[in-house]
């Protein structure tokens, strides 16, 4: 017995010490955990294996793994994962720890970049750290155990670790004995998994479509980003106007608004500038974030050079020219993160929520409006309509139709792009001017929900005008209504870029010499999540600013493997520099 028990301490000291190092948080938690308490009783395989068995409440034991041979048995599950990963690398999530048999199978295996083992029970998994040595899993920097965590911990953990780029492909393998007699737990874990890799997935598609684009774009707006000198002036009321159809029938209430009252703020959704101007109403601000070329059509052929233009760091280079008063922001994407943090601080803004209309509020928040309306915000195709009268779809589609492809058919390929969803309990589709049929798509849906939380969340009173999209569920919480006297104005930060640390052209130069000078991710190195541990945390920060560069590059061309990837992003990243600093000057 006393042979057993010092056993016992032996394997429990080794593993808290190999645990210290990585998680010291939850190394204090297991040493103050009870080991006696007979969660498991312990089995030992044919081939000489120690078996966990959990003992569930009627004192049944349950052996987690295979009594003939569990390590062979773990050998072939880690085997489905890497048959399915075709880029040789990947992330797993295991529902259960056991005996870690399988985490050790894919640690061995050399194709894992990393691993996330959750489990519940913290004397329980203490019982396991008496029973066998983990110090190959928990000393390994790709290993991360989670023990009782709640589900916003799951999905923000693998929001953290998990880059698809680098990482690969991401599995989640439950350890079924286990899983089963823990269905409430490990059923709350799985959702938060799947909610944490759709924003993911969702995340990754866009930097797959936009990655260079964003890059090229960023790099080119930086000598305009660095001639802008001006400041934003602090508003209190604000309307935003978006491009819905339902514009077309709110644009006379909004003039009348307006001359009723100068102090309105008007910030318009790019897409809907000439709609706006069509029907003789200029509004204060216009609003721009997409990086796409498109973005040309909302400002070709309109008076708008007097109107101030807020553009995302990454828009395209061109159409800050389009605006006398253009004023540049961050809207998250890493490499304006690092020209905020090395060059010059640009101001935040949340766009977050993926569409141009989003951007609109943030803006009208960031400048302090304290009440604010809501214009031609559909999130949905009411009668079948994509866009307000005098918005560049029609002309875009009518210069390019033909015989067989006439306008009709243009925008009806554009309407039914995307498959439809059956209409929300509650989401009703009706309008003051009567019944109106509502057409709601997947991304739109999305874009509704995202702007209703944020308006959740502010303190500003936001308001929307009447329809016939489905109508904004605006709820405040508990937040107070934020008066609209100037003894009660809220504090916020003035909208303006902070100070140049160098020239822009001496920035990229600095920024192209890092690119070059990170390491090669050889065949000495090939796990990228740890050679991203192993770097500094300035190259770190380079690094991160390649990402969505290494997603769009693995999308043209998947059959690269991790290391050629990093490689081949460097060169393209520099080359693209190159070509920036070698243009004539403008």
């Amino acid at each position: 017995m006393d042979n057993e028990n010092t056993d016992r301490w032996y394997f429990f000291e080794r593993n808290l010490l190999a645990l210290s190092a990585h998680n010291p948080a939850l190394c204090s938690r297991l040493s103050t955990a009870e080991t006696t308490l007979g969660c498991y009783k312990f089995l030992e395989s044919h081939s000489g294996e120690v078996i966990p068995a959990l003992v569930d409440r009627s004192g049944a034991a349950h052996a987690l793994h295979s009594t003939v041979d569990p390590v062979k048995e773990a050998a072939r599950l880690v085997s489905t994962v890497e048959g399915n990963n075709r880029s040789g690398e990947g992330f797993v999530v295991f529902l259960g720890l056991g005996a870690g048999f399988a985490p050790e199978a894919a640690l061995n295996s050399g194709g894992i970049s990393h691993i996330l083992v959750i489990d519940y029970d913290i004397n329980g998994i203490a019982e396991l750290f008496c029973s066998r040595e983990y110090i190959t899993l928990l000393g390994d920097p790709r290993f991360t155990l989670l023990v009782d965590p709640p589900p916003e911990l799951v999905e923000n953990t693998i929001l953290e670790l998990y880059r698809p780029a680098v990482c690969g492909g991401i599995s989640v393998l439950p350890l079924r004995t286990r899983t089963e007699l823990d269905r409430q737990n490990f059923g709350a874990a799985s959702e938060a998994i799947q909610r944490a890799i759709e924003k993911v997935s969702s995340d990754y598609s866009v930097q797959a479509y936009f990655g260079m684009r964003w890059f090229a774009n960023i790099i080119r707006n930086l000598e305009a980003a660095q001639r802008q000198n001006r400041s934003a002036p602090p508003i209190r009321e604000a309307a935003i106007c978006a491009a819905g159809p339902s514009l077309d029938d709110q644009i006379t209430l909004l003039l009348e608004q307006k001359s009723a009252r100068q102090s309105l703020f008007v910030i318009s959704a790019d897409t809907a500038l000439p709609a706006l101007l069509h029907r003789g109403l200029r509004p204060d601000a216009v609003v721009s974030i997409d990086c796409q070329h498109i973005s040309y059509y909302h400002f070709m052929g309109t008076d708008c050079a007097d109107i101030p233009l807020f553009l995302d760091i990454a828009s395209p280079p061109m159409l800050s020219g389009f605006s006398n008063h253009p004023f540049f922001f961050s809207g998250g994407h890493p490499l304006a993160a690092y020209v905020s943090q090395q060059w010059r601080p640009l101001p935040l803004l949340d766009t977050s929520g993926g569409n141009v209309t989003y951007a609109c509020l943030s803006l009208a928040e960031s400048l302090g409006a304290q009440r604010i309306t809501v214009y031609g915000a559909d999130f949905s195709y009411p009668d079948g309509r994509v866009y307000a009268r005098g918005t560049y779809i029609y002309p875009f589609f009518e210069r390019r139709q033909e015989r067989r492809s006439p306008l009709e058919t243009q925008l009806s390929s554009f309407l039914y792009r995307s498959p439809f969803l059956p209409a929300e309990d509650g989401a009703l589709p009706r309008a003051e001017h009567g019944e109106v049929r509502v057409y709601e798509t997947t991304s739109l849906r999305q874009y509704r929900k995202s702007f209703e939380r944020k308006i959740s969340m502010m303190e500003a009173q936001v308001s929307a005008a009447a329809g016939r999209g489905i109508p904004l569920e605006i709820h405040r919480g508990d937040l107070p209504q934020a008066p609209l006297s100037g003894a009660h104005s809220r504090i916020f930060s003035l909208f303006a870029p902070g100070k140049t640390v160098m020239d822009w052209n001496r920035f990229l130069e600095q920024y192209r010499c890092a690119i070059k000078a990170l390491p090669v991710l050889g065949d000495t190195n090939r796990n990228a999540v740890m050679y991203l541990q192993n770097l500094n945390t300035d190259s770190r920060r380079v690094v991160a600013t390649l990402l969505p560069q290494m997603a769009a590059l693995k999308h043209r061309r998947p059959e690269l493997s991790i290391p050629d990837l990093v490689e081949a992003v460097k060169s393209y990243s520099v080359n693209e520099i190159d070509r920036v600093l070698n243009a004539p000057a403008t």
